[in-house]
């Protein structure tokens, strides 16, 4: 407990948002390597958006990401 006050807790809050961020990256970027699209060059421009536009690409990918995805039922 001693560190936790030493290190501030700030530094703490926005160390575990961080780190839950990159998971949600993680899972976007996965997501979109496992995924089949109805155009086939939507995943490599999923692929380059989420690694340049790391602070916002994960979130637009959610958001709108799903709408190119090819389903089979």
């Amino acid at each position: 407990m001693v560190f936790i006050q030493n290190i501030g807790g700030g530094f703490l809050i926005l160390f575990l948002i961080s780190i839950f961020y990159f998971i949600f990256w993680v899972y976007c970027l996965v997501d979109v390597l496992r995924s089949e699209f109805k155009d086939p060059n939507m995943k490599l421009i999923w692929v380059l958006i989420l690694i340049f536009a790391q602070g916002i690409g994960p979130i637009i990918y959610i958001l709108i990401g799903s709408n190119g995805k090819k389903y089979s039922f």
